[in-house]
Protein backbone atom coordinates (compact mmCIF):
# COMPACT_ATOMS: atom_id res chain seq x y z
CA UNK A 1 0.00 0.00 0.00
CA UNK A 2 1.13 3.58 -0.70
CA UNK A 3 0.52 6.60 1.47
CA UNK A 4 -2.21 9.05 0.47
CA UNK A 5 -2.74 12.22 2.46
CA UNK A 6 -6.36 12.40 1.39
CA UNK A 7 -7.20 8.76 1.98
CA UNK A 8 -4.84 7.60 4.75
CA UNK A 9 -4.79 10.96 6.49
CA UNK A 10 -8.57 10.99 6.64
CA UNK A 11 -8.69 7.42 7.96
CA UNK A 12 -6.26 8.35 10.74
CA UNK A 13 -8.25 11.49 11.57
CA UNK A 14 -11.51 9.55 11.74
CA UNK A 15 -9.92 6.91 13.98
CA UNK A 16 -8.41 9.62 16.21
CA UNK A 17 -11.71 11.47 16.59
CA UNK A 18 -13.56 8.25 17.39
CA UNK A 19 -10.94 7.13 19.92
CA UNK A 20 -10.60 10.52 21.60
CA UNK A 21 -14.37 11.03 21.83
CA UNK A 22 -14.70 7.61 23.45
CA UNK A 23 -11.78 8.26 25.83
CA UNK A 24 -13.28 11.48 27.21
CA UNK A 25 -16.56 9.92 28.34
CA UNK A 26 -14.98 6.54 29.05
CA UNK A 27 -12.70 8.09 31.68
CA UNK A 28 -15.72 8.85 33.83
CA UNK A 29 -17.08 5.35 33.36
CA UNK A 30 -13.79 4.01 34.71
CA UNK A 31 -13.81 6.42 37.64
CA UNK A 32 -17.40 5.51 38.48
CA UNK A 33 -16.50 1.80 38.29
CA UNK A 34 -19.00 1.45 35.48
CA UNK A 35 -16.67 0.16 32.79
CA UNK A 36 -19.19 -2.49 31.81
CA UNK A 37 -21.78 0.22 31.17
CA UNK A 38 -19.89 1.30 28.04
CA UNK A 39 -20.01 -2.28 26.79
CA UNK A 40 -23.65 -2.55 27.82
CA UNK A 41 -24.75 0.61 26.00
CA UNK A 42 -22.65 -0.22 22.94
CA UNK A 43 -24.53 -3.53 22.60
CA UNK A 44 -27.89 -2.43 23.92
CA UNK A 45 -28.37 0.45 21.44
CA UNK A 46 -28.62 -2.08 18.61
CA UNK A 47 -32.40 -2.53 18.92
CA UNK A 48 -32.79 1.25 19.01
CA UNK A 49 -30.85 1.55 15.76
CA UNK A 50 -32.86 -1.18 14.06
CA UNK A 51 -36.24 0.12 15.26
CA UNK A 52 -35.31 3.61 14.04
CA UNK A 53 -34.42 2.13 10.65
CA UNK A 54 -37.61 0.06 10.44
CA UNK A 55 -39.71 3.14 11.22
CA UNK A 56 -37.94 5.62 8.97
CA UNK A 57 -36.49 3.22 6.33
CA UNK A 58 -33.39 5.38 6.45
CA UNK A 59 -29.95 5.13 7.96
CA UNK A 60 -29.85 8.89 8.50
CA UNK A 61 -27.84 9.91 11.53
CA UNK A 62 -30.71 11.83 13.10
CA UNK A 63 -33.08 8.88 13.39
CA UNK A 64 -30.27 6.59 14.48
CA UNK A 65 -29.19 8.97 17.24
CA UNK A 66 -32.72 9.28 18.57
CA UNK A 67 -33.12 5.51 18.67
CA UNK A 68 -29.73 5.08 20.33
CA UNK A 69 -30.32 7.77 22.96
CA UNK A 70 -33.70 6.34 23.90
CA UNK A 71 -32.33 2.82 24.31
CA UNK A 72 -29.16 4.11 26.01
CA UNK A 73 -31.20 5.86 28.69
CA UNK A 74 -33.46 2.80 28.91
CA UNK A 75 -30.38 0.64 29.51
CA UNK A 76 -29.24 2.85 32.40
CA UNK A 77 -32.73 2.92 33.91
CA UNK A 78 -33.26 -0.83 33.59
CA UNK A 79 -29.84 -1.52 35.07
CA UNK A 80 -30.65 0.55 38.15
CA UNK A 81 -34.07 -1.09 38.48
CA UNK A 82 -32.67 -4.63 38.20
CA UNK A 83 -29.92 -3.82 40.71
CA UNK A 84 -32.32 -2.17 43.16
CA UNK A 85 -35.35 -4.43 43.00
CA UNK A 86 -33.55 -7.62 42.07
CA UNK A 87 -31.00 -6.97 44.84
CA UNK A 88 -28.07 -8.01 42.62
CA UNK A 89 -24.68 -6.43 42.04
CA UNK A 90 -24.70 -3.62 39.45
CA UNK A 91 -22.32 -5.45 37.12
CA UNK A 92 -24.66 -8.44 37.03
CA UNK A 93 -27.60 -6.14 36.36
CA UNK A 94 -25.76 -4.59 33.40
CA UNK A 95 -25.00 -8.05 32.03
CA UNK A 96 -28.66 -9.08 32.23
CA UNK A 97 -29.97 -5.90 30.60
CA UNK A 98 -27.53 -5.53 27.74
CA UNK A 99 -27.55 -9.20 26.72
CA UNK A 100 -31.34 -9.21 26.48
CA UNK A 101 -31.44 -5.94 24.55
CA UNK A 102 -28.63 -7.04 22.26
CA UNK A 103 -30.43 -10.31 21.55
CA UNK A 104 -33.58 -8.36 20.67
CA UNK A 105 -31.48 -6.19 18.37
CA UNK A 106 -30.03 -9.22 16.58
CA UNK A 107 -33.52 -10.61 15.99
CA UNK A 108 -34.71 -7.27 14.64
CA UNK A 109 -31.65 -6.72 12.45
CA UNK A 110 -32.13 -10.17 10.92
CA UNK A 111 -35.72 -9.18 10.07
CA UNK A 112 -34.51 -5.92 8.58
CA UNK A 113 -31.99 -7.65 6.34
CA UNK A 114 -34.84 -9.60 4.71
CA UNK A 115 -36.14 -6.34 3.23
CA UNK A 116 -33.05 -4.19 2.66
CA UNK A 117 -29.31 -4.47 2.22
CA UNK A 118 -28.27 -3.82 5.82
CA UNK A 119 -24.88 -5.30 6.75
CA UNK A 120 -24.76 -6.48 10.38
CA UNK A 121 -20.96 -6.76 10.27
CA UNK A 122 -20.69 -3.01 9.79
CA UNK A 123 -21.85 -2.51 13.37
CA UNK A 124 -19.16 -4.88 14.65
CA UNK A 125 -16.16 -4.05 12.46
CA UNK A 126 -16.91 -0.66 10.97
CA UNK A 127 -16.19 0.59 7.48
CA UNK A 128 -13.24 2.91 8.04
CA UNK A 129 -11.46 1.98 4.82
CA UNK A 130 -14.42 3.13 2.70
CA UNK A 131 -15.51 6.28 4.50
CA UNK A 132 -15.29 8.28 1.26
CA UNK A 133 -18.24 6.27 -0.07
CA UNK A 134 -20.57 8.57 1.88
CA UNK A 135 -18.65 11.80 1.29
CA UNK A 136 -20.65 15.01 1.23
CA UNK A 137 -19.05 17.92 -0.64
CA UNK A 138 -15.72 16.09 -0.56
CA UNK A 139 -15.73 15.50 3.21
CA UNK A 140 -16.78 12.10 4.60
CA UNK A 141 -19.97 12.27 6.63
CA UNK A 142 -18.38 10.08 9.31
CA UNK A 143 -15.59 12.62 9.73
CA UNK A 144 -18.04 15.48 10.19
CA UNK A 145 -20.21 13.54 12.63
CA UNK A 146 -17.25 12.37 14.72
CA UNK A 147 -15.84 15.89 14.84
CA UNK A 148 -19.18 17.15 16.17
CA UNK A 149 -19.39 14.39 18.78
CA UNK A 150 -15.78 14.92 19.92
CA UNK A 151 -16.41 18.67 20.22
CA UNK A 152 -19.64 18.02 22.13
CA UNK A 153 -17.90 15.64 24.55
CA UNK A 154 -15.02 18.08 25.03
CA UNK A 155 -17.35 21.00 25.73
CA UNK A 156 -19.36 18.88 28.17
CA UNK A 157 -16.25 17.73 30.06
CA UNK A 158 -14.80 21.26 30.25
CA UNK A 159 -18.08 22.98 31.14
CA UNK A 160 -19.05 20.48 33.84
CA UNK A 161 -15.57 19.45 34.98
CA UNK A 162 -16.21 20.20 38.67
CA UNK A 163 -19.67 18.63 38.69
CA UNK A 164 -18.49 15.49 36.92
CA UNK A 165 -15.49 15.21 39.23
CA UNK A 166 -17.49 15.50 42.44
CA UNK A 167 -20.33 13.23 41.30
CA UNK A 168 -17.83 10.62 40.06
CA UNK A 169 -15.88 10.39 43.31
CA UNK A 170 -18.60 11.16 45.88
CA UNK A 171 -22.27 11.28 44.75
CA UNK A 172 -23.36 12.00 48.33
CA UNK A 173 -21.15 15.08 48.52
CA UNK A 174 -22.38 16.27 45.13
CA UNK A 175 -25.96 16.32 46.42
CA UNK A 176 -24.81 18.29 49.49
CA UNK A 177 -23.14 20.84 47.20
CA UNK A 178 -26.30 21.19 45.10
CA UNK A 179 -25.03 19.13 42.17
CA UNK A 180 -27.58 16.78 40.67
CA UNK A 181 -25.63 13.52 40.49
CA UNK A 182 -28.46 11.73 38.65
CA UNK A 183 -28.56 14.46 36.00
CA UNK A 184 -24.79 14.14 35.49
CA UNK A 185 -25.16 10.37 35.28
CA UNK A 186 -27.84 10.38 32.59
CA UNK A 187 -26.13 13.16 30.64
CA UNK A 188 -23.01 11.00 30.59
CA UNK A 189 -25.04 7.98 29.45
CA UNK A 190 -26.54 10.03 26.61
CA UNK A 191 -23.07 11.06 25.46
CA UNK A 192 -21.85 7.46 25.65
CA UNK A 193 -24.77 6.38 23.46
CA UNK A 194 -24.20 9.23 20.99
CA UNK A 195 -20.49 8.50 20.78
CA UNK A 196 -21.08 4.80 20.27
CA UNK A 197 -23.64 5.23 17.50
CA UNK A 198 -21.69 7.85 15.56
CA UNK A 199 -18.56 5.69 15.79
CA UNK A 200 -20.22 2.39 14.83
CA UNK A 201 -20.29 2.80 11.06
CA UNK A 202 -16.75 4.15 10.86
CA UNK A 203 -14.83 2.00 13.33
CA UNK A 204 -17.29 -0.63 14.60
CA UNK A 205 -18.54 -1.52 18.05
CA UNK A 206 -15.45 -3.57 18.94
CA UNK A 207 -13.23 -0.50 18.73
CA UNK A 208 -15.82 1.67 20.49
CA UNK A 209 -15.94 -0.69 23.46
CA UNK A 210 -12.14 -0.85 23.61
CA UNK A 211 -11.63 2.92 23.35
CA UNK A 212 -14.23 3.62 26.03
CA UNK A 213 -12.22 1.60 28.53
CA UNK A 214 -8.63 0.78 27.53
CA UNK A 215 -7.07 4.28 27.16
CA UNK A 216 -8.79 5.59 30.31
CA UNK A 217 -7.59 2.57 32.32
CA UNK A 218 -4.08 3.10 30.94
CA UNK A 219 -4.17 6.75 32.01
CA UNK A 220 -5.65 5.82 35.39
CA UNK A 221 -2.67 3.57 36.10
CA UNK A 222 -0.26 6.42 35.39
CA UNK A 223 -1.76 9.31 37.37
CA UNK A 224 -4.02 10.21 40.27
CA UNK A 225 -5.08 13.60 38.84
CA UNK A 226 -8.29 13.73 36.83
CA UNK A 227 -7.17 16.44 34.41
CA UNK A 228 -3.98 14.58 33.54
CA UNK A 229 -5.93 11.33 33.25
CA UNK A 230 -8.29 12.88 30.70
CA UNK A 231 -5.37 14.29 28.73
CA UNK A 232 -3.42 11.02 28.76
CA UNK A 233 -6.44 8.97 27.71
CA UNK A 234 -6.93 11.24 24.69
CA UNK A 235 -3.20 11.10 23.86
CA UNK A 236 -3.13 7.30 24.03
CA UNK A 237 -6.22 7.08 21.81
CA UNK A 238 -4.65 9.39 19.24
CA UNK A 239 -1.34 7.51 19.26
CA UNK A 240 -3.15 4.20 18.82
CA UNK A 241 -4.97 5.60 15.78
CA UNK A 242 -1.78 6.87 14.14
CA UNK A 243 0.35 3.83 14.89
CA UNK A 244 -2.32 1.33 13.88
CA UNK A 245 -2.82 2.74 10.41
CA UNK A 246 0.92 3.20 9.87
CA UNK A 247 1.35 -0.47 10.80
CA UNK A 248 -1.33 -1.45 8.29
CA UNK A 249 0.47 0.53 5.58
CA UNK A 250 3.96 -0.73 6.51
CA UNK A 251 2.96 -4.39 6.84
CA UNK A 252 -0.06 -4.91 4.55
CA UNK A 253 0.42 -8.68 4.30
CA UNK A 254 0.14 -9.06 8.07
CA UNK A 255 -2.69 -6.70 8.90
CA UNK A 256 -4.96 -6.47 5.86
CA UNK A 257 -8.00 -8.69 5.58
CA UNK A 258 -9.27 -9.83 2.16
CA UNK A 259 -11.96 -7.15 2.39
CA UNK A 260 -10.25 -4.05 3.82
CA UNK A 261 -7.28 -2.85 5.89
CA UNK A 262 -7.83 -3.88 9.49
CA UNK A 263 -7.11 -0.46 11.01
CA UNK A 264 -9.84 -0.68 13.64
CA UNK A 265 -8.63 -4.00 14.96
CA UNK A 266 -5.01 -2.81 15.01
CA UNK A 267 -6.05 0.31 16.90
CA UNK A 268 -7.47 -1.91 19.61
CA UNK A 269 -4.25 -3.94 19.62
CA UNK A 270 -2.07 -0.86 20.06
CA UNK A 271 -4.33 0.44 22.83
CA UNK A 272 -3.89 -2.94 24.51
CA UNK A 273 -0.10 -2.70 24.11
CA UNK A 274 -0.09 0.72 25.78
CA UNK A 275 -2.11 -0.76 28.63
CA UNK A 276 0.31 -3.69 28.95
CA UNK A 277 3.26 -1.28 29.19
CA UNK A 278 1.42 0.83 31.79
CA UNK A 279 0.66 -2.26 33.86
CA UNK A 280 4.40 -2.88 34.06
CA UNK A 281 5.86 0.63 34.41
CA UNK A 282 3.10 2.65 36.16
CA UNK A 283 4.77 4.60 39.01
CA UNK A 284 2.49 3.44 41.82
CA UNK A 285 0.30 0.65 40.48
CA UNK A 286 2.69 -0.96 37.99
CA UNK A 287 4.17 -4.41 38.43
CA UNK A 288 7.72 -3.06 38.41
CA UNK A 289 6.88 -0.44 41.03
CA UNK A 290 5.09 -2.96 43.22
CA UNK A 291 7.99 -5.40 42.90
CA UNK A 292 10.41 -2.62 43.85
CA UNK A 293 8.26 -1.62 46.84
CA UNK A 294 8.01 -5.25 47.91
CA UNK A 295 11.78 -5.67 47.67
CA UNK A 296 12.35 -2.40 49.54
CA UNK A 297 10.00 -3.57 52.30
CA UNK A 298 11.78 -6.94 52.54
CA UNK A 299 15.11 -5.13 52.76
CA UNK A 300 13.82 -2.79 55.47
CA UNK A 301 12.49 -5.70 57.51
CA UNK A 302 15.77 -7.61 57.12
CA UNK A 303 17.77 -4.57 58.26
CA UNK A 304 15.54 -4.09 61.27
CA UNK A 305 15.70 -7.80 62.13
CA UNK A 306 19.49 -7.58 62.11
CA UNK A 307 19.38 -4.51 64.35
CA UNK A 308 17.06 -6.39 66.72
CA UNK A 309 19.42 -9.37 66.87
CA UNK A 310 22.42 -7.10 67.55
CA UNK A 311 20.49 -5.31 70.30
CA UNK A 312 19.48 -8.56 71.98
CA UNK A 313 23.06 -9.83 71.67
CA UNK A 314 24.35 -6.69 73.33
CA UNK A 315 21.60 -6.86 75.95
CA UNK A 316 22.51 -10.47 76.69
CA UNK A 317 26.20 -9.69 77.15
CA UNK A 318 25.52 -6.56 79.17
CA UNK A 319 28.83 -5.07 78.02
CA UNK A 320 28.78 -2.57 75.16
CA UNK A 321 32.49 -2.93 74.45
CA UNK A 322 32.10 -6.67 73.81
CA UNK A 323 28.82 -6.46 71.90
CA UNK A 324 30.21 -7.18 68.43
CA UNK A 325 28.52 -10.14 66.81
CA UNK A 326 30.33 -12.22 64.16
CA UNK A 327 29.04 -11.54 60.66
CA UNK A 328 29.07 -15.24 59.90
CA UNK A 329 26.69 -15.83 62.81
CA UNK A 330 24.30 -13.23 61.36
CA UNK A 331 24.48 -14.96 57.97
CA UNK A 332 23.74 -18.27 59.66
CA UNK A 333 20.62 -16.78 61.27
CA UNK A 334 19.29 -14.90 58.22
CA UNK A 335 20.76 -16.95 55.40
CA UNK A 336 23.61 -16.40 52.97
CA UNK A 337 21.46 -14.95 50.18
CA UNK A 338 21.88 -11.58 48.45
CA UNK A 339 19.18 -9.96 50.60
CA UNK A 340 21.17 -10.51 53.79
CA UNK A 341 24.43 -9.38 52.13
CA UNK A 342 22.85 -6.18 50.84
CA UNK A 343 21.16 -5.52 54.21
CA UNK A 344 24.50 -5.83 56.02
CA UNK A 345 26.17 -3.43 53.58
CA UNK A 346 23.22 -1.03 53.79
CA UNK A 347 23.42 -0.92 57.60
CA UNK A 348 27.11 0.00 57.45
CA UNK A 349 26.50 2.55 54.72
CA UNK A 350 23.77 4.17 56.84
CA UNK A 351 26.17 4.16 59.80
CA UNK A 352 23.84 2.04 61.89
CA UNK A 353 26.48 -0.64 62.38
CA UNK A 354 30.27 -0.68 62.40
CA UNK A 355 32.76 -3.44 61.75
CA UNK A 356 34.82 -4.59 64.73
CA UNK A 357 37.90 -6.71 64.17
CA UNK A 358 37.18 -7.07 60.48
CA UNK A 359 34.58 -9.85 60.81
CA UNK A 360 32.09 -8.72 63.47
CA UNK A 361 29.39 -6.07 63.64
CA UNK A 362 28.35 -3.76 66.47
CA UNK A 363 25.67 -1.11 66.78
CA UNK A 364 26.63 2.54 66.46
CA UNK A 365 24.89 5.11 68.65
CA UNK A 366 22.48 5.85 65.80
CA UNK A 367 21.91 2.14 65.25
CA UNK A 368 21.32 1.64 68.96
CA UNK A 369 18.54 4.25 68.91
CA UNK A 370 16.90 2.56 65.92
CA UNK A 371 17.17 -0.85 67.57
CA UNK A 372 15.73 0.49 70.84
CA UNK A 373 12.70 1.83 68.99
CA UNK A 374 12.17 -1.54 67.29
CA UNK A 375 12.55 -3.54 70.51
CA UNK A 376 10.32 -1.09 72.36
CA UNK A 377 7.57 -1.58 69.77
CA UNK A 378 8.02 -5.36 69.93
CA UNK A 379 7.78 -5.59 73.71
CA UNK A 380 4.94 -3.09 74.01
CA UNK A 381 2.96 -5.20 71.53
CA UNK A 382 3.72 -8.36 73.49
CA UNK A 383 2.49 -6.62 76.63
CA UNK A 384 -0.67 -5.42 74.90
CA UNK A 385 -1.48 -8.88 73.52
CA UNK A 386 -0.78 -10.52 76.89
CA UNK A 387 -3.19 -8.13 78.63
CA UNK A 388 -5.96 -8.52 76.05
CA UNK A 389 -5.78 -12.20 75.14
CA UNK A 390 -5.26 -15.62 76.68
CA UNK A 391 -2.22 -16.49 74.58
CA UNK A 392 0.53 -18.32 76.48
CA UNK A 393 3.84 -16.50 76.86
CA UNK A 394 5.63 -18.64 74.30
CA UNK A 395 3.08 -17.57 71.66
CA UNK A 396 3.66 -13.81 72.04
CA UNK A 397 6.98 -13.40 70.24
CA UNK A 398 5.97 -14.46 66.72
CA UNK A 399 3.01 -12.06 66.22
CA UNK A 400 5.02 -9.22 67.78
CA UNK A 401 7.91 -9.93 65.42
CA UNK A 402 5.57 -9.45 62.44
CA UNK A 403 3.93 -6.29 63.77
CA UNK A 404 6.99 -4.47 65.14
CA UNK A 405 8.06 -3.21 61.71
CA UNK A 406 4.79 -1.34 61.16
CA UNK A 407 4.32 0.40 64.51
CA UNK A 408 4.86 4.12 64.05
CA UNK A 409 5.31 6.82 66.72
CA UNK A 410 1.57 7.49 67.14
CA UNK A 411 0.66 3.83 67.54
CA UNK A 412 3.60 3.33 69.90
CA UNK A 413 2.42 6.19 72.09
CA UNK A 414 -1.13 4.78 72.09
CA UNK A 415 0.20 1.32 73.05
CA UNK A 416 2.28 2.75 75.87
CA UNK A 417 -0.76 4.56 77.26
CA UNK A 418 -2.98 1.50 76.84
CA UNK A 419 -0.65 -0.80 78.79
CA UNK A 420 0.08 1.85 81.46
CA UNK A 421 3.72 2.48 80.45
CA UNK A 422 5.26 -0.73 81.80
CA UNK A 423 8.97 -1.13 82.54
CA UNK A 424 9.16 -4.78 81.45
CA UNK A 425 7.40 -7.08 79.00
CA UNK A 426 5.51 -10.27 80.01
CA UNK A 427 8.80 -12.22 79.86
CA UNK A 428 10.40 -9.86 82.39
CA UNK A 429 12.71 -8.20 79.85
CA UNK A 430 13.24 -4.47 80.11
CA UNK A 431 11.35 -2.25 77.68
CA UNK A 432 13.74 0.42 76.35
CA UNK A 433 12.74 3.91 77.38
CA UNK A 434 12.72 6.97 75.19
CA UNK A 435 10.26 9.09 73.24
CA UNK A 436 9.58 7.60 69.79
CA UNK A 437 9.80 10.92 67.93
CA UNK A 438 13.34 11.57 69.20
CA UNK A 439 14.64 8.35 67.73
CA UNK A 440 13.14 8.72 64.23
Amino acid sequence: MTWSWQGDGTVILVAMLAGCACALVGSYLVLRRMSLMGDAISHAVLPGLVIAFLITHSRGIGAMLIGAVVVGILTALLTQMVARYGKVEEGAAMGVVFTILFAIGLVLIRRATDHVDLDPSCVLYGNIAHIYADAFHGTPVALKNLAIVFALNLVFVVAFYKELKVSAFDPGLSSTLGINANLMHYALMILVALTAVVSFEAVGSILVIAMLIVPPVTAYLLTDRLGIMLLLSVVFSGLAAVMSHLAVIAFPVWFNTPIQPDTSAMMTVFAGLFLAVAIVVAPRRGLASQAWQHMALRLQIRREDILGILYRFQEHLGDETAAAMPTEELRRIFGHGPLTSYALRSLRRRRLTVKIGGSSLALTEKGLHRAERLIRSHRLWETYVAQHSDLPLDHLHEPAERVEHFIGPRLETALREEVADPQADPHGRSIPSGHPEKND
